[in-house]
Formats: structure tokens, sequence, C-alpha cells
């Protein structure tokens, strides 16, 4: 079953993690190894996460990288399925 509307991995990263633990964007940059820049347009919902940026944050928060790109596919899949009758697409049928 598809989550409804899904949050942004930033939007999970901020809410779960950087908040709770009262840790800047700054200061979790540097413990990834990015840029503030890179980090925070994750965080504010303008970047992606690659499957780099899901190592980095699986080492520097103790999860897997796994947990973070199911976040991004996820939210990934529910954008595109918004636009689903634009895509020229169509099953494929066996010939008979």
């Amino acid at each position: 079953m598809r989550m409804y509307n899904p949050p942004h991995p930033g939007e999970v990263l901020k809410g779960l993690w950087l908040d709770p633990m009262d840790i800047s964007i700054t200061d979790a940059a540097h413990a990834m190894g990015v840029s503030r820049k890179a980090l925070s347009k994750i965080v504010n919902g303008k970047g992606r996460v690659t499957p780099e940026i899901a190592v980095r944050l699986s080492i520097a928060l103790g999860t897997s990288a796994e947990v973070w790109l199911g976040h991004q596919s996820a939210f990934d899949i529910w954008e595109i399925e918004q636009h689903r009758s634009e895509l020229d697409a169509s099953p494929l049928v066996r010939p008979a």
C-alpha cells in the first residue's frame, strides 16, 4: 500500500533527528562531510537523498542507507503518480 503524500526525506531528517537532537544543519553537514548548502537543500525539500548522501546519513545517524533511500523513493514515486495521466506509457500487450 502506497503512503499518501509521504514527507520529503529532508522533513524526516529535520523533524525526527536534527530538531529533537538540537543539531544545526551546519553541524550535521560537518559531521557528514558535505557542504551546509547541500544539506540545507535536502532539509528544505529542494534536494534529493542520493545513494552517497544516504550512506553519509547512515554513518552520522547510525541508521541504514536503505531507510533514507526508501524515504526518497516513496516521495519520488508519489510525486510522479500525481502526473500519471501525462506519461506517454501504455501496458504491454502480448501478441495473439
